[in-house]
């Protein structure tokens, strides 16, 4: 599934894949928020991705995207 994670002060945001499940996410943002401490995410590829809670603008977190194949358009 796809989470992006938008930083206060930042142009960019933080994009990653993770098999976690939706509501694991979703706790572990409300807790860094409630507790001020460090909202600690694993992505697909094993690397942990720590972001301040006070910094954080937005979490977003949707399904994983399918590949499309092929040129034409889905009309």
């Amino acid at each position: 599934m796809e989470v992006k994670i938008g930083v206060q002060d930042t142009a960019r945001e933080i994009s990653l894949e993770s098999s976690q499940e939706p509501a694991d996410i979703i706790k572990a943002v409300e807790a860094a928020i409630t507790k001020g401490g460090l909202l600690s995410l694993t992505d697909d590829r094993g690397r942990t991705i720590l972001v301040p809670a006070a910094k954080i603008a937005y979490v977003e977190v949707g399904a994983e995207a399918t590949r499309r194949v092929g040129f034409g358009s889905t009309s």
